[in-house]
């Protein structure tokens, strides 16, 4: 039998799984529940008996298996050493090592969330095609990757990728939740989206579509007002705009990528968004025109099982 891949991507809430051919081809997924209690001592066991009970059902051997890839929330160290995965209550461990031990050891390679979507993107969506990409996801937060040469670049302290976190904004007083000002994820992820906008609202007077979800106006609601002519809306998004286009523009000119690949739930406002990026990106860019282009992601929530299927191969 031809040798199979297991994906696993671990969630907060949930734990993504699936099985795949070397090729990238989607066999099977499915979930289970993340159980953190106890500081999330049951995860990796019960991911562990779930991969075997669905191996078992498919009629798959676990020597068939060439490995299983995992993307945690958290710095990983290139040993797959974690020391602190927040959301899961993991401290000081290395579940790449527990869970090897777990499937019968099996290889198993694991890394940071993001950097692990990023791969999956490069590998089958959005990305592909591509040897060199900068993951951008726009999301509660925003995450990111960089794959150079089809690797994962973690950096020496698992901090490589941290996107959101680039200081962008001198004028911010309020903190992120990194502990630092300014950072990027504090303007252009979801909840920055709606501050802004809350901020634009606070500050005028001008009559706005927006005002209808007053302090419970979202991301959406601002891009769908933006996309409908809103001006006050689109002045939300100009100053999102100017400082992803500004981070980007501070990425390319370190890492050069071929493409940056824009993700998450902010991405779906589609080529509206990049549209303005491009813009602002080109502006801060000018050293050359021949730079990464910008790209939609296209695997969705199945970015970080491929991704992690794809570490083993």
């Amino acid at each position: 039998m031809e040798k199979k891949c297991i994906g696993i991507d671990i969630g907060g809430t949930s734990v993504k799984l699936g099985i795949f051919e070397t090729n990238g081809v989607l066999l099977e997924k499915w979930e289970v529940p993340t159980r953190k209690e106890e500081n999330g001592k049951n995860i990796l066991p019960d991911v562990a008996a779930s991969i075997k009970a669905k191996l078992q059902e498919m009629g798959i051997a676990l020597a068939d298996v060439a490995g299983a890839g995992m993307g945690v929330p958290g710095p990983v160290l290139p040993d797959g050493f974690v020391e602190v995965c927040v959301n899961l209550g993991w401290r000081n461990m290395n579940p790449q090592k527990e869970l090897s031990e777990l499937l019968d050891g099996i290889p198993v390679k694991s890394g940071n969330d993001a950097n692990v979507a990023a791969l999956g993107e490069m590998w089958q969506g959005g990305g592909k095609g591509y040897r060199d990409i900068v993951m951008v996801t726009l999301g509660t937060g925003v995450g990111g990757g960089v794959i150079i040469d089809e690797r994962i670049i973690a950096g020496r302290h698992g901090l490589g990728g941290e996107i959101g976190h680039i200081h962008v904004r001198d004028e911010e007083t309020e903190h992120c939740n990194c502990g630092g000002v300014g950072c990027l994820e504090q303007v252009a992820s979801a909840t920055g989206i709606a501050r802004e906008a809350r901020r634009k609202m606070a500050a005028s007077d001008e009559p706005s579509a927006m005002r209808q979800f007053g302090d419970k106006i979202n991301a959406k609601n601002v891009l769908d007002c933006a996309k409908a002519g809103d001006k006050l809306a689109n002045e939300v998004m100009k100053v999102v705009s100017h400082y992803l286009g500004l981070a980007l523009s501070q990425i390319s000119l370190t890492v050069d990528p071929e493409a940056f690949v824009i993700g998450g739930g902010v991405s779906r406002a589609g080529k509206f968004l990049t549209d303005m990026v491009q813009k602002d990106y080109d502006r801060f860019s000018t050293i050359s025109s021949n730079k990464a282009v910008l790209k939609l992601a296209e695997l969705g929530n199945d970015a970080g099982i491929y991704g992690a299927a794809r570490q083993v191969l």
